[in-house]
């Protein structure tokens, strides 16, 4: 049995917005509904323990909220700040308990975080993730991916050896070459990043998918289930946006089981 917990559905500012008065944001400090840390997804795993992809600047609220003090393995998919801000303090947690974390991520996904944090190694174990690694009896992949004015990114998939259920995070994409959608084909679960409703910015100054595009790609590439995530304060989870069914909106604390 493998469990995944959203720890964090927000965008790179989280919600609430620290400056914004929007419904959305004035709602989520009263009541919480639309309350969004920093992306993030738990995955509990009964053969490969305690997996945490991504650790921004929520990580500690994210292990206080989980009842945790550290993880067994972080998977990274990027080295903007809103998904390394809270390496720091994983690096401190292991030092005072006496371990030393173990990390996955793209080989030039390392050197980012390393150049900026050269002594974060003497903590974290970082490990490159440019071909398959097994965690428990998940074969786990990554690959680039666009992320539009902001770069690049990774995806990862995950297949389990036995049953062959497949499903993939893909938290900020926008823009995909036909190749890198091919991995996004006939899955059972797909996790995807979309920051707004409809965006109405120029796409060539955006960064990640919106919902309306996020539903003629999931007819395109026919996951049995898609989750959305990293949500801007666009998002309002008190609306019925009519989504197609089998597509829903993820929300904070929210489990699945696969």
């Amino acid at each position: 049995m493998t469990r995944l917990t959203f720890r964090g559905t927000g965008d790179s500012m989280s919600v609430p917005r620290i400056y914004c008065d929007c419904g959305v944001c004035t709602e989520a400090r009263d009541t919480g509904v639309n309350r969004r840390l920093r992306s993030s997804v738990q995955i509990e795993d009964q053969d490969a323990g305690m997996i945490w992809i991504d650790c921004g600047t929520d990580f500690a609220k994210q292990l206080e909220a989980a009842s945790l003090r550290t993880v067994d393995t972080l998977l990274i998919t990027h080295a903007h700040f809103d998904h390394i801000g809270g390496l720091v303090e994983w690096a401190d947690a292991c030092r005072w308990l006496n371990t030393k974390g173990q990390a996955f991520a793209p080989s030039e996904v390392i050197q980012a975080i390393l150049d900026r944090f050269p002594w974060l190694s003497h903590h974290i174990h970082f490990q490159s993730f440019d071909q398959p690694i097994t965690l428990g009896k998940w074969l786990a992949s990554s690959w680039r991916v666009n992320h539009g004015k902001n770069g690049y990114a990774y995806a990862f998939r995950f297949e389990h050896i036995e049953t062959g259920y497949k499903w993939v995070y893909c938290s900020d994409s926008i823009n995909l070459t036909e190749q890198q959608q091919q991995p996004l084909a006939n899955l059972d679960l797909l996790v995807l990043g979309t920051s707004f409703y409809h965006e109405p910015f120029p796409y060539e100054t955006r960064s990640v998918y919106d919902v309306l595009e996020a539903i003629e790609l999931v007819k395109k590439w026919g996951p049995k289930q898609t989750i959305l995530t990293h949500m801007s304060h666009d998002i309002d989870l008190r609306k019925d946006y009519k989504l197609p069914e089998q597509l829903a909106f993820a929300y904070t604390g929210m489990s699945v089981s696969i």
